[in-house]
């Protein structure tokens, strides 16, 4: 059971980091956070991860009865993910570089950094449509069986608490990673992120369209 337990919450880990990708996105939140001091930063990064934590909650625990309710089935709602992600990567992977002597117009500043850590910092730039799609799949199947239910939400609860406390180790870091890249490399790297956040939400999308597919070819023909 504990072994279960922990591949259970690796597996949700691996899974949501991946499509997460803090530290691809750290160079982005560094960023729009380029006016505020270290402490900050380190001050809304923790507001950024308490946010995640919230976030992924809600989406493990209400997610799939809220699909339902709407009558959403996983299959819209990863391709309607995987497009909002494939179009936020193809927004920030042709986005114009911005001098350094001229401000970001999305960029915070120390006065309303905080009204920003849930909108934009919070949703879409860390927890995605990608993401939460992710988080509702994982427990889609979930059992009503109470000792079954009782593991998975363990899991649920675990997986979330990873995934913020790597968010806010990597953001709260994001000065050091850009320190030791440099300015140019700090550019490609947030290029490379912004074409690799493209491709997982191609990747989503193509899932969902397989898994709509795969069904409707494998139906048995009507034999009149």
């Amino acid at each position: 059971m504990v072994e279960s337990l922990v591949s259970d919450i690796l597996f949700g880990f691996t899974g949501l980091i991946s499509i997460i990708n803090p530290i691809g996105m750290a160079f982005v939140f560094l960023d729009r956070t380029a006016s505020l001091t270290t402490e900050d930063r380190t001050a809304l990064a923790k507001k950024i991860a308490f946010n995640v934590m919230c976030v992924l909650l809600v989406a493990f625990f209400v997610g799939t009865p809220i699909l339902h309710f709407f009558g959403i089935s996983m299959q819209a709602l990863r391709i309607g993910g995987g497009l909002a992600v494939a179009v936020s990567g193809w927004q920030m992977l042709n986005a114009p570089d911005t001098p350094a002597e001229q401000p970001a117009v999305k960029r915070v500043d120390s006065d309303n950094a905080m009204s920003k850590a849930f909108f934009p910092l919070t949703i879409p730039l860390t927890t995605g449509p990608g993401s939460i799609a992710t988080a509702i799949a994982l427990t889609a199947n979930r059992t009503h069986k109470l000792s079954e239910f009782v593991l998975s939400g363990i899991a649920s609860v675990g997986i979330t608490l990873l995934v913020a406390i790597t968010v806010y180790l990597v953001y709260s870091r994001a000065v050091v990673f850009a320190k030791y890249l440099g300015a140019d490399g700090t550019k490609v790297a947030m290029r490379v992120s912004s074409f690799l956040l493209l491709c997982i939400g191609v990747q989503i999308i193509l899932t969902g369209f397989s898994e709509f597919l795969i069904p409707i070819a494998q139906m048995q023909p009507v034999v009149k």
